[in-house]
């Protein structure tokens, strides 16, 4: 198999191949979000409206981030943009990833500011980097980046950056009514995100732009294949 073939996903085998690159990412990616929690200084946006549903509703944030997720996806295909197989790994895999490094309790909640900032950080980097590795499967942007690119292109007179700070503002407010834990680590994770990711891809020489993702509709069609 040629790199061009697996990176492309012109294969059942490469689109196989690139399915558990995504998972295992996407798995480790978990960490990175359970160190940002365990950092106990305020979670990241989207982490305080799955805080905040675990809290109201009694359930696990894995199952609440679950939930988020499929709810963005359907808003997703409702606005007409490209799905692909990796958006539905994502949206099972980091929430549960959470769960499990929360049940054996990897890493114990910060009791201290100066002592949680490093955590979060860290937690944030490898975030980005697992990004990385899950994008150049080809198979799929997440839910949520998604969902801000659909939501971009219907408001063109607003710049994506507003749109990115509305749509993190509504997801924390509704955590925070809900209980969800908000605080210095929030805007961390808001405005250290971004550039953190940024610094991540230029390390590794990556172009998010160049990658072409296989919608879904081809991946199956090459799966399906006889």
């Amino acid at each position: 198999m040629t790199l061009e073939n697996l990176r492309e996903n012109r294969s059942a085998r490469a689109i196989i191949l690139n399915m558990l690159l995504a998972a295992v990412s996407l798995f480790i990616n978990g960490f990175g979000v359970y160190l940002t929690i365990q950092a106990n200084i305020g979670a990241g946006p989207w982490d305080v409206l799955n805080l905040g549903l675990s809290k109201t509703f009694g359930i696990l944030y894995g199952t609440a981030s679950i939930a988020v997720s499929l709810t963005i996806l359907i808003i997703d295909i409702l606005l007409k943009e490209p799905i692909g197989i990796a958006m539905f790994i994502d949206a099972f895999v980091v929430g549960k990833s959470v769960d499990f490094f929360n049940h054996v309790n990897a890493v114990p909640a910060r009791t201290s500011l100066w002592a949680g900032i490093p955590v979060m950080l860290l937690g944030l980097v490898i975030m980005a980097y697992t990004q990385y590795t899950y994008m150049i499967a080809s198979l799929g942007c997440g839910p949520r980046d998604t969902l801000l690119v659909g939501l971009a292109k219907r408001v063109k007179r607003v710049p994506i950056g507003a749109v990115s700070i509305a749509l993190l503002s509504t997801a924390t407010l509704i955590g925070w009514l809900l209980g969800g834990p908000v605080g210095i680590g929030t805007l961390i994770c808001a405005f250290c995100t971004g550039p953190i990711m940024q610094a991540a891809f230029a390390s590794v020489r990556f172009d998010a732009t160049a990658i072409r993702h296989q919608p879904l509709r081809d991946s199956l069609r090459v799966l399906l294949a006889r």
